[in-house]
């Protein structure tokens, strides 16, 4: 074969070689911004309202999203977290009432209660908190809260992994939602690695949440505990 006819076929498959290349990064990249272009966005949007505890400006409202109780009923350690957070804000008076809400679909599985035990020993009263028993999802308890509850403005408190997709989604349901997140990472790592994981995946669910809204499970009728928690003297 001719000299100059190897180093013309040396260059065709040098070229081949790059455009295949060329061709896998931006495959590699469009994979990456399909996958991680939702949390960037409720990372983008919730930004200016994510907030420490001691910086958190004042709203009427607290609301706690549940996250799991135990087989003996307890909060687990991230509920708890969460809930603590709440009580402290509430001593300070940053928040005037709080709202649980949590998973209550089966008998013997009742979030909301066990929310509210465990603020009443943290010394919030009784009279201070409401109950939702139907936040079976972050947008559903955000909607809820708007909907049936009548909450305007609300401190959203979660974890940090969870906080950009629950303000996020509180916004779009039409709350003036500020959030804090307990970072949890000094005794509950393990968890809060997998919080961050599953955020990935979370957040498409996210995205179709805000673009075609779906009414909650359960919507039903005006509930008026959240203003008789505001009203109320403590």
């Amino acid at each position: 074969m001719p000299e100059d006819d190897r180093e013309e076929r040396g260059r065709e498959r040098a070229g081949a070689v790059r455009r295949r290349w060329y061709g896998a990064g931006l495959t590699a990249c469009l994979v990456a911004v399909a996958g991680f272009g939702p949390v960037a966005w409720l990372h983008a949007s919730s930004g200016d309202h994510r907030y420490e505890a001691a910086d958190v400006p004042e709203r009427p409202v607290a609301m706690v999203l549940g996250a799991g109780v135990t087989p003996d009923g307890e909060p687990t350690r991230l509920l708890a977290r969460r809930l603590d957070l709440a009580a402290e804000l509430y001593r300070e008076g940053r928040v005037e009432a709080v709202l649980v809400t949590g998973d209550n679909s089966v008998e013997h599985y009742n979030e909301t209660d066990a929310m509210r035990d465990y603020l009443v020993g943290a010394g919030v009263p009784d009279s201070k908190i409401a109950g939702d028993y139907a936040g079976f999802s972050t947008w559903e308890s955000c909607v809820r809260a708007r909907e049936v509850f009548g909450v305007e403005a609300a401190t959203v408190i979660t974890q940090t992994f969870h906080l950009p997709r629950a303000v996020a989604l509180c916004r779009a349901a039409g709350l003036d939602a500020v959030g804090v997140g307990d970072p949890a990472w000094d005794e509950r790592a393990p968890a809060m690695l997998y919080g961050h994981v599953r955020e990935v995946p979370a957040a498409f669910k996210a995205v179709f949440d805000v673009v075609l809204r779906p009414s909650p499970t359960f919507l039903g009728p005006y509930e008026t505990s959240v203003d008789d928690a505001l009203a109320d003297g403590g």
